[in-house]
């Protein structure tokens, strides 16, 4: 019954992430003139765009609380089921709370880009290799690549702004492209992370 619970948590997981890259790509499209380097992510929530792209994300973090429930009875699942329960409050925070809300945006966002780094690292317990190294490597990246955007958010200005200004931080990325560091390893990680539970 645990494993078959096990293949039900990555199920959700695996939607999750893949309804949130078609409706990203959808939003995008929806956009007119967007720009993946010169936008945040979170642009996609206000104008055309905004229904599929606030939609998908709340629903993002409605299947992975789900998926999180099905892990319940996984004493070795502790720590990253915990994780990415947070992670999916403040994943549908963003699909409430849009830009237009700068400070709750902003806290919600940052509170599902922190935990899904850190649940994709605490996954490497109980992974084999070579995925737990890669786990580590994709939280790695999600966490390094937050920094990163967080310090170019504080020293350009924006932080105080709908603008996204650029910054030294973004490394060529612009906010934009630096923001898409921070989501796009945890989803990746997150999608293997389901298919992993679903041959338990």
């Amino acid at each position: 019954m645990t494993v078959h619970r096990e293949r039900l948590a990555g199920a959700f997981f695996f939607v999750a992430v893949t309804q949130l890259i078609i409706g990203l790509f959808v939003s995008e499209g929806q956009y007119p003139g967007y720009s993946l380097s010169l936008n945040y992510v979170s642009d996609l929530g206000v104008g055309p765009s905004s229904t599929i792209f606030n939609s998908s994300v709340f629903l993002l973090g409605v299947l992975i609380a789900v998926g999180t429930y099905f892990l319940r009875h996984s004493s070795e699942l502790v720590t990253v089921r915990r994780l990415l329960f947070i992670m999916a409050i403040g994943a549908m925070g963003v699909g409430v709370f849009t830009k237009d809300f700068t400070l709750i945006h902003g806290v919600v966002s940052s509170i599902a880009f922190l935990f899904s780094g850190l649940a994709a690292m605490a996954s490497a317990k109980v992974l084999e290799k070579p995925f737990s190294l890669i786990s580590i490597a994709l939280g790695a990246i999600t966490l390094v690549a937050l920094g990163l955007f967080s310090l170019g958010m504080a020293t350009s200005g924006s932080l105080t702004s709908v603008i996204a200004y650029d910054s030294s931080f973004y490394v060529g990325l612009g906010a934009g492209g630096m923001e898409r560091m921070v989501i796009y390893p945890a989803l990746m990680w997150l999608a293997g992370f389901g298919g992993w539970l679903g041959t338990r």
